[in-house]
């Protein structure tokens, strides 16, 4: 087979006027031009139109995009964790004023971000529409008619055969039907084209980008998220007023809560006891009962860690697990002034906890005076002696609770939100005994006695906690449908090419009949020889070579064409 190879730019040379019309239209991307937009403002519009929606500036504005979103990652967000904001601007104030002003604390939310995002969506759609239209006229037209010189094409072979050259080309024509080719005859020729996937794949790698960002902007606007921390035997109404915690999107209200409840009955945590993985979970779930609306039926269920109890658009998750002391709380005169589990957090695997028992209410010292307590605590799930700062073991194999008392002003009076797992001792002073300070370690039922009369501490016995995050994103399941669309799309653009192919058969001066096969692609391909090669071998078959002329012939041989050799060899 004889093959011609293009020129340094990877086109056929410019001397072929109807090459250009052959080898056009096998991409639907816009054409640049380099002709200046007329002043004034609707040229001025054209231009800045034609400029926003070129491929160069889509991929330019997906690259800002993807700039933008580091500071949101690295940056405290004021959606995420207002405390940290806090801490950042406290910690510093320069860096913080400037953040603020730059927007740095709320990136999604910013307008430069707002911005980009916006012109990505018009840009992108701006590059769609022309290609889709182009695409489906391309799909509705035929492919174009052969070259007058096909030795001009990178891919070319020739061959001489004794066949008639009409049955040539409807040989020719069903073997391209039966490769997948869109084929039809063109004069003394047919043409073929194949590879339509590819723009399929690239026009759905960028509907599928469309899909992603209006999926992201719609989760962004109506998303929320809330966690609740649940003792043993308590339960949950998804009201706004029992999250612990709280964020949404800036478009989500309060009526878009899903009307559900459910009850801790009971929670399941086991752990490796030996070997390597000793302290590993084993088991962590949560026996839950739970309910739709106010008068739902009561239904079982549980809820395991990546295995959320899904309720309407609600997803529910177990995401941490504790242990929370039932502490009773006396005065001097004996009267129970605090009786509650209180939840500590864990600070290791090992669940070694943290926490404060507070006493606001209700309490009053020897001599009659309203108070209020307040008690650091500290536990520990499997005490080992030897050990005093940290559990062994995650599970209660040996609960020690370490307590140190204080009395004065919590300070909650004042109008300033403290945390519940931390003790403002500000206006506190310590309960002493003749040692000093009075911190002791407590056991399942043993009873701490303050000095002066001041009353009882009793550790009772101690309950589980779990935390519960109730998620809502809308756009999810578009935006990871979105996703897998454009991975399929933009793979089938790489590995996938458009190309063509042409078949001539024309009966030669001698009464031979010529067999020309050239193909074209959109790029330069070592598969594109390689399947005119194959075709051209299965045509062959129906079309074998005529014998060489003899020397004496006074035809001039086609110099390309090498008839003692079977095409594709």
């Amino acid at each position: 087979m004889s093959k011609t190879t293009p020129d340094a730019t990877g086109t056929p040379p410019a001397g072929d006027e109807d090459l250009g019309a052959a080898g056009s239209q096998l991409s639907t991307a816009p054409e640049d031009t380099l002709n200046m937009p007329s002043l004034g403002v609707i040229g001025w519009v054209r231009w800045f139109w034609r400029q926003l929606t070129s491929m160069r500036v889509a991929l330019l504005l997906l690259l800002l995009l993807s700039l933008g979103a580091i500071p949101g990652s690295l940056i405290p967000q004021s959606g995420t964790d207002e405390t940290k904001v806090a801490d950042f601007r406290k910690n510093n104030p320069t860096l913080g004023d400037l953040y603020d002003k730059l927007g740095l604390f709320h990136v999604y939310s910013s307008v430069w971000f707002s911005a980009i995002y916006i012109l990505l969506f018009v840009s992108l759609i701006g590059c769609i529409i022309p290609r889709t239209w182009q695409f489906v006229g391309q799909l509705r037209g035929r492919p174009p008619g052969a070259p007058k010189r096909l030795t001009r094409l990178p891919a070319y072979t020739t061959w001489r055969t004794e066949t008639e050259p009409e049955q040539v080309r409807e040989a020719a024509l069903a073997l391209l039907k039966k490769r997948r080719f869109r084929a039809h005859l063109a004069g003394d020729a047919v043409a073929a084209e194949k590879g339509y996937l590819r723009e399929v794949g690239n026009l759905a790698f960028h509907i599928a980008l469309i899909v992603m960002l209006i999926a992201f902007a719609w989760g962004q606007l109506f998303k929320m998220e809330g966690n609740k921390l649940i003792v043993e035997g308590g339960g949950f109404s998804n009201t706004l007023t029992q999250y612990d915690d709280f964020k949404s999107g800036s478009l989500f209200t309060a009526d878009d809560l899903d009307p559900f409840s459910f009850n801790l009955k009971d929670f399941q945590g086991t752990y490796e006891k030996s070997g390597p993985n000793r302290g590993t979970a084993r088991t962590f779930q949560a026996d839950v009962t739970y309910s739709l609306g106010a008068y739902g039926k009561s239904k079982k269920t549980i809820i395991k860690v990546n295995e959320p109890l899904e309720i309407g658009d609600s997803k529910v998750y177990l995401t941490a697990h504790g242990y929370a002391p039932v502490i009773t709380v006396r005065d001097g005169k004996g009267n129970v002034v605090y009786h509650d589990a209180v939840p500590l957090l864990p600070l290791d695997s090992n669940i070694t906890s943290s926490g404060v028992v507070k006493v606001m209410d209700g309490y009053r010292d020897p001599q009659g005076k309203r108070e209020q307590l307040g008690f650091e605590a500290f536990f520990l799930p499997t005490y080992t002696p030897g050990n005093e700062v940290s559990s062994t073991f995650p599970a209660l194999g040996n609960p020690v609770l370490n307590l140190a008392g204080y009395y004065g002003d919590l300070g909650v009076d004042a109008g300033v939100p403290q945390s519940v797992y931390q003790l403002d001792k500000t206006h506190l002073k310590p309960f002493k005994n003749g040692k000093g300070q009075q911190r002791e370690n407590l056991r399942p039922g043993e009873t701490m006695t303050l000095p002066n009369g001041a009353g009882s501490i009793t550790y009772e016995s101690t309950e589980e906690w779990a935390n519960f995050q109730v998620t809502r994103q809308p756009g999810s399941g578009w935006a990871l449908a979105g996703a897998i669309a454009a991975i399929f799309g933009l793979a089938g653009s790489l590995f996938i090419q458009r190309r063509r192919v042409w078949v001539r058969a024309v009966r030669g001066d001698d009464g031979i009949t010529v067999v020309e096969m050239a193909g074209l692609g959109r790029s330069e391909s070592a598969k594109v020889p390689e399947e005119l090669g194959a075709l051209a071998d299965a045509l062959y078959d129906q079309a074998p070579g005529a014998p060489e002329p003899d020397e004496d012939s006074t035809e001039t041989p086609n110099p390309q064409a090498v008839p003692a050799e079977r095409p594709g060899k």
